[in-house]
């Protein structure tokens, strides 16, 4: 897989507003601000250097990282890799064998298309193949 680099590092958090606090003072800026309604959450990116930390908090009880928070609590939620084409990366990923919670691209936030790998083909990590759009 063509891998670019890596796009975004994922956090589940309980309280957006207070860990967009913390990783400002870490040094991220704030620069995407999205209510992402198809995955249930509220999503906050905040840029380092060229690549991104996503603070992720469901404002749906039965989201994914609902879930995840309840059953791990706050955390690493997923890596994002940057990729060129999202469907070319879907299709070597199946061919080596990984197990694919998307088989199509999907559309993800700040216009990209997305598809998650299984954490079971990742040592344990949700990752997700971002692909930015080209407009």
């Amino acid at each position: 897989m063509n891998t670019t680099e890596i796009d975004h590092v994922a956090i589940a958090v309980a309280d957006l507003e207070t860990a967009i606090q913390h990783y400002v003072a870490l040094g991220g800026r704030v620069v995407h601000r999205e209510r992402v309604e198809s995955d249930g959450i509220d999503e906050v990116l905040l840029q380092v250097a060229d690549s991104y930390i996503q603070l992720v908090s469901p404002y749906d009880q039965s989201s994914s990282v609902a879930r995840f928070l309840q059953r791990r609590g706050e955390g690493l939620h997923h890596i994002g890799l940057r990729v060129p084409d999202c469907a070319a990366a879907i299709q070597e990923l199946e061919a080596e064998g990984f197990e694919l919670i998307d088989h199509v691209p999907r559309p993800g936030s700040r216009d990209t298309l997305v598809a998650f790998v299984h954490p079971k083909s990742a040592n344990g990590t949700l990752i997700e193949i971002v692909q930015e759009q080209q407009h």
